[in-house]
């Protein structure tokens, strides 16, 4: 089961690739089963031509000895008329020669009369059998000797010239396969040498043919990975692409259409729901001043008496009053004015050591420590930005001591942690409850009397644009330490460091 997982897991790429390997294996080991099997199919109709060739040859050259002698033609003379005239026919043949009567019973062989003993006294029943049912009245047994070597053994009759069987002839051959076996030797060596040429060609071209097939596919799936719903996705354009192909360009384009309209429509959505909730959070801050300011004037206006001693007193109570909530106005309205207008960011080459040093300058409190693990991390974004992420998270820890917090604590640290540059800003301070940690991001949220609760929201914000992350560990009554995350830039030289900004 895992070896088909993992081959399903292939790419398409090597699929091919394989494929076609596979298929020019097969081939060729088709091609040599083939050739070697039609060797051996040569060398068997060779021999078996040849054995009937040495027999009509000899069945002339006896009919010839029968037509010429003297002796009547019958089985019990054929001992006597072939008893000299059988070597020379073996001689001229080069063949060895059997002569049985019908029954199956030796009378004459070519072969030296101390080697007789080796020879079938008796033709087999069968073969007998065989020869006198058969049209040809001719068989041919194939027999394998303990050597291994193949040998052939025809039987036929001897006719007299009457077409009158008088005898059965024997002709034993043995099939010397020597020249084929060197033949399909010779083919097998040759066949290697151009197989294992023809097997690098093949790799070749199914390396460049499984790389053209697949390119237009990985192009489409490497944009597929490179699609986002908030950015802008470039279609693909292809001149001369197969149909199938181009059907799935034309679709990936559909998509990413779609897609664009899509994000257009949710970025106008949520722009149109962040309005509207800043429009309540705007008139619910606005009001707030409002409502006292409104009594204020009423109660003046009821209370004013131009006689009394301390007109003066009261007057300035009531402007005292009034001012202090046109001030809270005026903070929300810079508040969400901030909020609104962030700066345009600035890509720019920073020691992080340096600057995080720099914005701690404007803290006056002796409870804020500094410390870098070294004198220099270098990344990438806007130098303000990062002045003003510094900023609002110790401005937050120092509120969040309050004023009868013992012995305060303000720890600032810069690190480096594998690709990444860490800034952890730690307080002893109160810390935060339980229900105020999912929202500790929110734009309105806060947990101060005053302020509109903007600050870490616009942090997340600022950190996130730079690829970057802001986290938090907190337990009440004990403190808080916010995690900013940023890249790395693995960088070095002396026009490198010329460009940093500190």
């Amino acid at each position: 089961m895992k070896e088909q997982f993992r081959i399903k897991r292939w790419s398409l790429r090597v699929r091919i690739f394989l494929s076609l390997i596979f298929i020019t294996l097969i081939a060729s080991f088709l091609i040599a089963i083939v050739s070697i099997y039609q060797f051996k199919k040569e060398a068997r109709e060779y021999h078996q031509d040849r054995l009937e060739r040495k027999e009509n040859s000899i069945k002339e050259h006896i009919s010839y000895v029968l037509s010429t002698t003297t002796y009547p033609l019958n089985t019990e003379n054929l001992p006597l008329i072939f008893r000299e005239r059988i070597h020379e026919l073996a001689n001229i043949h080069e063949t060895e020669i059997n002569i049985y009567d019908l029954d199956g019973n030796l009378l004459k062989s070519s072969k030296a009369a101390f080697s007789v003993d080796t020879i079938n006294q008796n033709i087999p029943m069968y073969i007998l059998r065989i020869i006198r049912s058969t049209a040809e009245k001719r068989f041919v047994d194939l027999k394998t000797t303990a050597d291994n070597k193949k040998f052939r053994s025809s039987y036929s009759y001897i006719k007299d010239t009457k077409f009158k069987p008088l005898g059965i002839l024997n002709l034993p051959y043995i099939e010397d396969d020597g020249y084929y076996e060197k033949e399909i030797s010779n083919f097998i060596t040759r066949f290697i040498q151009v197989y294992s040429f023809m097997m690098l060609i093949s790799v070749i071209i199914a390396y460049f043919l499984s790389s053209y097939i697949t390119k237009s596919i990985k192009e489409v799936s490497d944009r597929l990975k490179e699609t986002r719903l908030n950015e802008v996705n470039e279609k693909i354009h292809m001149g001369d692409a197969p149909q199938e192909i181009s059907l799935l360009v034309t679709a990936y384009n559909n998509l990413v259409d779609d897609l664009d309209e899509s994000a257009a429509l949710l970025a106008q959505k949520e722009r149109e729901e962040a309005w509207r909730e800043m429009a309540k959070q705007v008139a619910h801050e606005i009001k707030n001043p409002l409502t006292p300011m409104r009594l204020t004037v009423q109660s003046f206006q009821r209370k004013f008496d131009p006689a009394d001693p301390n007109i003066k007193e009261k007057l300035a109570e009531y402007s005292n009053t009034l001012i202090q909530q046109i001030d809270t106005m005026t903070s929300v309205a810079s508040a969400f004015s901030n909020f609104a207008s962030l700066p345009a960011q600035q890509n720019e080459t920073i020691n992080l050591v340096k600057i995080v040093q720099l914005a701690l300058e404007i803290f006056t409190e002796g409870y804020i420590t500094f410390h870098a693990d070294e004198p220099v991390i270098i990344t990438r974004m806007d130098r303000t930005q990062l002045i003003r992420i510094i900023t609002n998270l110790v401005k937050n820890a120092t509120q969040a001591m309050g004023e009868t917090q013992e012995n305060p604590q303000i720890e600032v640290r810069v690190y480096r942690e594998g690709d990444r540059a860490k800034i952890t800003v730690t307080d002893n301070g109160k810390g935060i409850s339980v229900e105020d940690k999912s929202h500790i991001f929110e734009p309105k949220f806060t947990t101060k009397t005053s302020g509109m609760g903007l600050g870490l929201g616009i942090i997340k914000n600022i950190v996130e644009n730079y690829h970057g992350a802001i986290s938090f560990e907190s337990k009440v009554g004990k403190g808080t330490t916010f995690y900013v995350s940023l890249p790395i830039i693995h960088s070095s030289g002396d026009d490198f460091n010329e460009q940093i900004t500190t």
